[in-house]
This record gives structure tokens, C-alpha cells and sequence, in this order.
């Protein structure tokens, strides 16, 4: 017996015959995506609509004010951080950097480029995972975490831009985006070292501790090599409604530009904001310094040129300054840096002891 030749809709013979799905593609379809620009971050002094590209640093308007060198840094995403809530037990991070260059030669990818991610537990922050970025692209995951909702943190990329963040979690997640907190900053200016070299990840840099320590939003305007006490800064600075503002720029200085520029930066600053405090910081000794002399002289013109201001502005009056020497920063011995300027984790975290007490004194903390 013949039987009668049937022809099959293309539509149900591709369907039947269809490739299974990849790995790839099944992970997307069971994550529920969110995308980080929905609902804010930290660290930043000025509102969304003033920034050029959504992380950077600097508003639009900079561009021209300020030298070409410090605009450039300024939109790198350096002490920019978000938060989130979820009971997730797996999370994935997904990023693109602007700059395919990931390190530096004092520097990891995972401190240049990634996402540091902290949880809050027994009424701390404590350290999760950070990505570890290969490409300008990165998506992360961290599978087999605890169960139990918990309060999450992330800091991005320290010395590369960050175009896009997204927060992946399984659909049966509960997810609660965090605004940014309202009260004001401690604003941080300075050099490479306030920028983040060289922590090997961003939730090290003490800027970074502090503000996990003390609970305190923390704006970061490091700018590497060009952290200059220069007025086209201060003025910016000084838009920026902070609780303290930190000067630590005389590792990018000498004891000449220190006078021309110390009093006549926090001068600016106090014409708007009379009250803020105002702590200046000598820079910190470098940790070979025992060894070379010119790097001694140095240390000796920065820092008798910086007391010589800060004495002179307070016996004219100046109200609310305050006053962190610099020889300690790093520790005594010789062990705080990478290459004896810029701190290695253990010398952040000692540089981050000692400005922990001079910020509690002028923010009138416990």
C-alpha cells in the first residue's frame, strides 16, 4: 500500500529540528537583568543631567574649564559606587570599560577595571568577589552564595570609564534597587594616590574604606599626576555641598607651587561654603625616602611650605580647618607601597587608620 506523501510546514519542520539552546542562551533567558543607571549611584557631585557620560566625575561643563589632563581622568569612575538588596544565590555583573587597556605596571586589572563587590553582615561591610576583566566587556558571576537577603555594594572601575553596569539575578529573586543616600559627602581632592593607585581593587583605596567605616557618602576627584591645588578645581570643588573637604595634592606639587597655591585654594573655597571643614593633608613620605635625600628635600619643601598656609589662614581667621602631617601615612617600615609612592593594599588601609581620627575631629564624630 502507498500512502499519501505529506508535506510538513517549513514552520513545524525548523521547530522540530532545532538546535538546543547554548549554555549562553539559557542562562539569559532564566536572568532578570537591572540595569544600574535606573536608580543611581554614589559619588558624584553633581546631578545626572550635568555629567557628559553618566559615570563620570566631572560635570559636562568642565570640559574646557579644567586642563585637558584632569578632564580626561575626571571621567574615569573612581570611587563611584551602588547598592542593591536581594536574596539571590547567584549574582552576575555584566560591564563594558571604555579603554581595552585593563592594568597598568603598578596595577591589576581587577583594581584598574573591575567591579568590587561588598556585603553588609553583623553591622559591617565585608568583601565578596571582584570581577576580573580580560576584555572591555565583562560579565562575572558569583554562584553558591549564602542564602538570606543582604544589602550588596560595588565599586567601579578606578582608572578606566565605565559605559554600562548591570545587575543579573535568577526571575525567583527578590531584587531592591537602593537609592543613593542624600547627606553630604566627604570630597576628596587630590592626586594618583586619591585616585586608587595602587589598590588592587577598588573597595581599597581609602577613600573607599573611610567611607564604609564612617558610613558617609565620599566623592573621589583623584586625578593621577594632576591633583595641582589649581582653581578651575576649587571652584568646581566648591559647587559640591560636602560635609569635609580633604586636600591631599602635594605629591603632584613642590614647596614653591605649595605657597602660590594652598591659601588662595582654600580661600576660594571658604567664599562659598564659610562653614565646611576643611582638612589639608602633607603628602605622604615615600617609603624610600630613608635611602635618597632629594626625596627627603622634597618631603621638607612640601610640607613647610603647606603648615606656613595653614598658619597663616587660621591667624587670619579662618574658621573650621584642620591639619593631617604626613610621615605616618604609609607606616615606618618601608612596606606601605608598590614603588614607594603609590600604596599597596596594607598601605591604604594605614593611611586610611590615620585619617580615620582627623576626619572624626573636624565632622565632630564619635
Amino acid at each position: 500500500m502507498r500512502f499519501p506523501r505529506i508535506s510538513l510546514p517549513l514552520l513545524f519542520l525548523s521547530g522540530f529540528f532545532a538546535s538546543p539552546l547554548s549554555a549562553d542562551e539559557v542562562k539569559e533567558k532564566a536572568t532578570t537583568w537591572h540595569e544600574v543607571d535606573s536608580w543611581g549611584v554614589e559619588g558624584q557631585g553633581w546631578d545626572p543631567a550635568d555629567l557628559k557620560a553618566r559615570y563620570d566625575r566631572l560635570p559636562a561643563k568642565a570640559e574646557g574649564i579644567v586642563r585637558e589632563a584632569v578632564w580626561n581622568l575626571g571621567r574615569h569612575s573612581a570611587g563611584i559606587s551602588f547598592r542593591f538588596n536581594t536574596d539571590a544565590t547567584e549574582i552576575t555583573i555584566n560591564y563594558e570599560v571604555g579603554s581595552p587597556s585593563l592594568g597598568m605596571t603598578n596595577m591589576p586589572p581587577t583594581g584598574k577595571s573591575g567591579i568590587d563587590l561588598y556585603a553588609f553582615d553583623e553591622g559591617k561591610w565585608k568583601w565578596v568577589d571582584v570581577t576580573r576583566p580580560t576584555e572591555a566587556v565583562t560579565e562575572h558571576t558569583i554562584s553558591g552564595l549564602d542564602p538570606g537577603m543582604r544589602s550588596y555594594m560595588a565599586y567601579l572601575p578606578l582608572y578606566n570609564t565605565t559605559k554600562s553596569v548591570k545587575i543579573g539575578v535568577s526571575p525567583a529573586s527578590k531584587f531592591e534597587p537602593v537609592a543613593p543616600r542624600e547627606e553630604k559627602p566627604i570630597v576628596f581632592y587630590g592626586t594618583s594616590i586619591t585616585h586608587g593607585a595602587s589598590a588592587s581593587r577598588p573597595g581599597m583605596t581609602h577613600p573607599a574604606i573611610l567611607g564604609r567605616r564612617l558610613d558617609i557618602p565620599v566623592v573621589n576627584l583623584g586625578f593621577s599626576g594632576n591633583g595641582r591645588m589649581e582653581p578651575e578645581v576649587g571652584a568646581l570643588i566648591a559647587e559640591i555641598d560636602a560635609a569635609l573637604y580633604v586636600i591631599d595634592c602635594l605629591p603632584n606639587m613642590d614647596g614653591t607651587t605649595v605657597a602660590e597655591r594652598a591659601e588662595p585654594l582654600v580661600r576660594q573655597i571658604r567664599e562659598i561654603r564659610p562653614d565646611t571643614p576643611i582638612l589639608l593633608v602633607e603628602d605622604r613620605t615615600f617609603t624610600n625616602a630613608w635611602i635618597f635625600k632629594s626625596r627627603r628635600d622634597r618631603h621638607e619643601g612640601n610640607r613647610a611650605s603647606l603648615i606656613r598656609a595653614f598658619d597663616n589662614l587660621v591667624s587670619s581667621g579662618v574658621n573650621s580647618l584642620y591639619y593631617l602631617e604626613g610621615d605616618g601615612l604609609l607606616g615606618d617600615d618601608t612596606e606601605g607601597a608598590t614603588d614607594g609612592s603609590h600604596p599597596n593594599d596594607l598601605g591604604f588601609m594605614r593611611q586610611a587608620d590615620a585619617f580615620e581620627p582627623a576626619i572624626k575631629e573636624a565632622l565632630e564624630l564619635d
